[in-house]
């Protein structure tokens, strides 16, 4: 796995499981494919991880407060980001433990060049590097870690509880994994809109769950495993230290950044899902994407960003 929840979280991969619940956060993504198999450009796709990721970055600021609580702050030494994306976790994390190195670990270089630019722009670069792996052939060459951060990266990989086990095995005693999986998909719009049948996102998720079980199933060394995470966790010889979620929140009226990335959600689900999607439902997302509709997403009133991120935490030893 070649790290981007796409977020995009921000997103969007994830997760989620919308579009991308790993793009809709700006983390964990999967050899430069989309979950439909389309190819990804992190040039263009980027800039919107960073800012999906910064919409939600309250929501981050908190996880990593609560998990400040189970790990001692200064007590932590080096910290792996898995799936970092553009590095905005990265960061955060790197802030939040001031006695740590932070890792951004990707498959994308173009990404982790970000996460670099990023973290010495916010003074962080003595203690941020990267690092370019592949998930989860590279992950015996992460080295130790007091905390593993892994972003919506871990359903890339066909057997996550081997790869779960691999990551528990580079924790330093007492160290602590934090798992970003599940939550709730994105929601920008209310069930009416008043244009096509109501209840669009519903169908859309139900639709992406096609599409993520179908990306799963297709990945190397695939094992169907219920996704128990608590299970998997303790199943792998740690302990779990507990699990919350974490929402982000964004009431309409939205600002032009906030309409731009709904923009990018539903050009992504109109282009990813294709024939997945009901023909009258595309005729929605059609008039939604048109600037000269005035019921379209460049215009309405009624858009707002509300999503849910869950961590799920253990403990080694």
């Amino acid at each position: 796995m070649s790290q981007h929840r796409a977020s995009h979280h921000g997103h969007y991969h994830q997760q989620d499981q919308d579009q991308d619940q790993d793009q809709d956060q700006g983390q964990g993504h999967g050899q430069g494919h989309r979950h439909d198999g389309t190819h990804l450009d992190w040039n263009e796709l980027a800039p919107v991880l960073e800012r999906e990721a910064e919409i939600a970055s309250p929501a981050y600021l908190d996880a990593a407060a609560w998990l400040g609580t189970l790990a001692p702050v200064h007590g932590v030494r080096r910290i792996l980001d898995i799936g970092s994306g553009p590095g905005v976790v990265t960061s955060l994390l790197a802030e939040a433990f001031p006695a740590a190195e932070t890792v951004a670990v990707d498959g994308t270089p173009e990404l982790l060049v970000r996460a670099r630019d990023r973290a010495g722009t916010r003074g962080l670069g003595p203690r941020v590097s990267t690092l370019h792996a592949e998930l989860p052939e590279d992950i015996g060459t992460l080295g130790e870690a007091d905390l593993i951060w892994a972003g919506n990266s871990l359903h890339h990989v066909g057997d996550q509880r081997a790869a779960l086990a691999e990551l528990a095995g580079l924790l330093r005693p007492g160290g602590l994994i934090a798992l970003v999986e599940g939550g709730l998909p994105t929601r920008y719009l209310p069930r009416h809109i008043g244009i096509g049948r109501p209840g669009l996102e519903a169908r859309l998720d139900a639709a992406h769950a096609d599409s993520f079980s179908g990306m799963r199933a297709e990945l190397p060394g695939f094992k169907d495993e219920p996704e128990d995470w608590r299970a998997l966790l303790a199943g792998v010889g740690l302990t779990p230290a507990g699990t919350r979620t974490f929402l982000t929140d964004v009431p309409a009226p939205v600002s032009p950044v906030v309409r731009e990335l709904a923009l990018a959600h539903y050009q992504r689900l109109r282009e990813g899902l294709g024939e997945r999607i009901d023909p009258d439902d595309r005729k929605t997302l059609d008039r939604l994407l048109d600037p000269a509709d005035e019921k379209s997403l460049h215009h309405r009133t009624d858009l707002f960003h509300l999503t849910a991120r869950t961590v799920h935490t253990a403990r080694k030893g």
